[in-house]
């Protein structure tokens, strides 16, 4: 007896939700950074535990959108929770129930699909105010279960796992055994790009600026060539980006590269270009391209 199923992570803006993929599928497939927002489309992880195929969904957080493609991202996150079997709704322990989160719930409660409580970064807060605000969370949504953990030390993780192993539904496993992930190379490269531009960069740069995988060329001795352009809203972003003598775009290109390299596995060579295009985050082409929907 094999079983499989969707497990939906969704939650507030900078929640954890990257941060528990990654600790949950023992590799880092989404991009991390200390910025809320980071994370812009669904990113599935594939997890074998016994004879269950865990089916892990990152989604974007869930926010009051403005441009079209925060409206993808919120769009795509409230899919990512339609579709699966079992939603974590992931709170920030430490900001407690704030507006975001109380949207979030009100959303979930008329569904009345399975929803557990995930409590993330206990280690942050006191332990005495958990309780109240499972109290709280409770009353708005009725969970199956609550969990209590760190997704950045795997406190309670192993817990939580164990729970889904036993609790999916029966059925043959959707994807291949020792899959990681269903995302293509090209999408990873890019994202890892992505990655180093919210970690170097700051202010309204990282929200101002997407990236996009233009070729991706197979060489004769095993390496590949990646070539990436950075697409930025306004001059100023691109002279951020491009920095004093091109430094700023090398060490974003250095880090990136050796990153690639090690998630591909092979010799890497990674090419970055910064373009300048107004309204990319109103095109229609530039969301497809990151694997968003148009929401409108």
């Amino acid at each position: 007896m094999t079983r499989c199923g969707f497990v939906a992570i969704v939650g507030a803006p900078n929640a954890g939700k990257s941060t528990l993929l990654n600790r949950m599928a023992g590799a880092k497939l989404a991009i991390v950074s200390p910025k809320a927002q980071t994370t812009r489309f669904r990113v599935l992880g594939i997890l074998m535990r016994s004879a269950t195929q865990i089916l892990l969904v990152d989604t974007p957080g869930i926010f009051r959108p403005k441009r079209k493609l925060d409206r993808a991202m919120v769009a795509a996150a409230w899919t990512g929770a339609q579709d699966a079997d079992v939603s974590l709704l992931l709170v920030d322990a430490r900001a407690g129930l704030t507006a975001d989160v109380r949207a979030i719930a009100e959303r979930m409660a008329p569904t009345r699909r399975r929803a557990w409580l995930v409590l993330n970064k206990i280690d942050l807060c006191a332990r005495p105010d958990l309780l109240p605000l499972t109290a709280e969370l409770s009353e708005l949504v009725t969970f199956e279960q609550t969990f209590m953990i760190s997704a950045a030390n795997g406190d309670g993780v192993t817990d939580l796992l164990d729970a889904l192993e036993n609790s999916l539904p029966e059925g043959p496993y959707l994807y291949p055994t020792d899959d990681l992930t269903d995302l293509p190379d090209r999408l990873l490269a890019a994202e890892t790009v992505r990655e180093q531009v919210f970690l170097q960069t700051h202010e309204e740069v990282p929200y101002g600026t997407t990236v996009e995988t233009e070729s991706f060329t197979e060489r004769p001795d095993g390496s590949v060539r990646i070539d990436v352009t950075i697409y930025v809203a306004r001059a100023g972003q691109k002279a951020i980006l491009i920095g004093d003598g091109g430094s700023r775009i090398k060490s974003i290109g250095a880090k990136a590269r050796g990153e690639v390299s090690r998630l591909l596995d092979r010799t890497v060579h990674l090419f970055l270009n910064v373009k300048e295009r107004s309204g990319w985050d109103e095109e229609r082409a530039r969301l497809r391209a990151i694997g968003l929907d148009d929401p409108d």
